[in-house]
């Protein structure tokens, strides 16, 4: 019988999506931090759940030939770099499993090659955009990173995968705010004044924007620190206040004031010139976001007729990249600020065959497909959570000959893809792309082509003849839920299950548990029924 505290030995026989060794001992799965699949260890129980624990590695008895040794642990324990502790070489390998896991257990594709990972030749200093809170710890103010699950700050200088310069002005701010006796924001107490900086830098222009979060608008001595940052720092063209007094996790509030400077940055991709605000959607990995969009590009094959549709537009970023190689861009996005900074981009680049509206996707495309404009290809670069079913099937309905699926999340890519591949599209070619070196993160660009129905027939397959049983597609919540109850002595909700069925990339019913009041609370799942339930997904095959 295991205890908390005890101390076994144990090899880890896999590792989680998030970078988690898994041991298995004793009916129990073990999470063990900076640990590697072959690795023996000595592993301290430091809590137990049903079947479900999560251990501390005391010795490592043999180690992996894939451990990255030397990497500060204080990137592990922050979440900076959970696969920091794997070689990069691994790490690629990783993520192109991770792509044709998903789409062969959500979207049922095995027969479409997932390529290589595209990665960087340097896969550290990457990131041109830090968000980085300010707390109080051991009584002096400090800037870092929270430990993982927690708002425990951990006191960091050097950030690994941020670009140094960014490191260089966070430190010398925290050191300003020391100086002026500046108070950090206090969550339990609801009180200080400086909650975040934030600071983006341009990958070839090399500007500045440093944003300091308060909580309120007045800040003591403002002008002597603005003017010993811009000495310091000549690069910084923007310095911006947010002000932010809500008790929430939202960085920003709604009030930006320019305290100095300009209220964007400038920075350049494939060539185009974009103004970038504090609040602005562009990609953090400048150099691999250029491979991403050129991969893209790649894929659609465009040419001079094409009418392109950009979903998701954003600033313009992609659409604005293919303007000059095809007749029209049309842009459509939901934030009306990013569809004017696109349009003004569009000024900025002198393209004039781009049209940008705020509107829903599906509602800009039906409204387009009215007007007589039909679209040969869309582009799409949608949020982690995938695209709505009312996209893709309006996305259908347009007809266009290719689609162009840009993702960060390859759950929720395989599910959309599924669903594209019951509309009558397949998929042609897909290629991770690391965006997100040091992290489980990863881009996929996917191509998917219309059908032509007269090349195609539709053949019947009996349900027995495949190697993919009713029972083994899809289980009832109730199913789940006695399968948990059996094998981990836990109750877990109908509700617990959709969110992680969610998470995993699997169709729920619309507006499926979806609160009919307003502001009403909705419990999130906890770690341990999370785990449960993913065993349970896994048994039934549904993931």
């Amino acid at each position: 019988m295991l205890h908390k505290n005890d101390i076994i030995e144990t090899e880890i026989s896999d590792i989680s999506h998030e970078g988690m060794g898994i041991a298995k001992v004793d009916g129990f799965v073990f999470f063990v931090e900076n640990a590697l699949p072959g690795e023996i260890i000595q592993m301290r129980v430091l809590k137990l759940r049903k079947r479900i624990g999560y251990g501390k590695v005391e010795e490592y008895l043999t180690t992996s030939p894939h451990r990255n040794e030397g990497l500060d642990y204080t990137y592990l324990r922050t979440g900076i770099a959970d696969l920091g502790h794997l070689t990069y070489e691994q790490q690629l390998l990783f993520k192109q499993k991770q792509v044709a896991d998903n789409l062969y257990k959500i979207a049922h594709i095995s027969d479409v090659l997932v390529e290589p990972t595209l990665g960087m030749t340097i896969p550290l200093a990457y990131r041109n955009k830090a968000q980085v809170p300010v707390r109080r710890v051991d009584g002096q103010l400090e800037t870092g990173f929270f430990r993982k699950n927690s708002h425990t700050l951990v006191s960091i200088e050097d950030y690994l995968i941020q670009e140094k310069e960014i490191d260089a002005l966070i430190n010398f701010t925290r050191d300003l705010l020391r100086k002026f006796d500046v108070k950090p924001y206090d969550e339990e107490q609801q009180s200080g004044l400086i909650r975040n900086l934030v600071v983006r830098r341009g990958h070839y222009t090399g500007q500045l924007m440093l944003v300091l979060v308060t909580t309120r608008p007045k800040i003591f001595r403002i002008d002597q620190m603005i003017e010993k940052l811009v000495s310091a720092f000549p690069s910084v063209v923007s310095i911006m206040q947010n002000i932010n007094d809500r008790n929430s996790n939202v960085i920003f509030g709604k009030e930006f004031r320019t305290l100095y400077g300009s209220d964007t940055i400038e920075d350049q991709m494939l060539g185009n010139t974009y103004a970038i605000s504090a609040q602005s959607f562009y990609q953090v990995n400048t150099e691999m976001a250029e491979k991403l969009y050129q991969k893209a590009i790649d894929f659609s094959d465009l040419n001079s007729e094409d009418i392109v549709i950009d979903a998701y537009s954003g600033i313009g970023t992609i659409g604005l990249s293919v303007a000059k190689q095809v007749k029209h861009v049309y842009g459509v996005e939901v934030v009306e600020k990013a569809v004017s900074d696109a349009k003004e981009n569009a000024t900025r680049n002198g393209i004039t065959n781009s049209t940008y509206v705020a509107d829903s996707a599906e509602n800009a495309m039906a409204k387009w497909l009215k007007e007589g404009i039909k679209p040969t290809v869309i582009m799409v670069d949608p949020p982690r959570k995938g695209l709505t079913e009312s996209f893709v099937y309006s996305a259908a309905q347009t007809k266009a000959d290719k689609i162009t699926y840009i993702s960060c999340n390859s759950a929720t890519m395989a599910r959309d893809i599924k669903l594209f591949e019951e509309l009558g599209y397949h998929l042609v070619k897909i290629q991770p792309v690391d965006l997100f070196p040091m992290t489980h993160h990863v881009e996929t660009v996917a191509l998917l082509s219309k059908l032509n129905v007269d090349k195609h027939i539709s053949v019947e397959v009996e349900l027995d003849e495949l190697d993919l049983t009713s029972a083994e597609s899809k289980a009832t919540y109730e199913q789940i839920k006695e399968y948990i109850l059996n094998k981990f002595g836990l109750k877990v909700s109908a509700l617990y299950i959709a969110q992680i069925k969610k998470k995993c990339g699997i169709e729920l019913r619309e507006n499926y548990n979806k609160s009919k009041k307003e502001k009403q609370v909705i419990p999130q799942c906890t770690p341990e029924k999370e785990e449960a339930i993913m065993d349970a997904l896994r048994y039934f095959k549904m993931i």
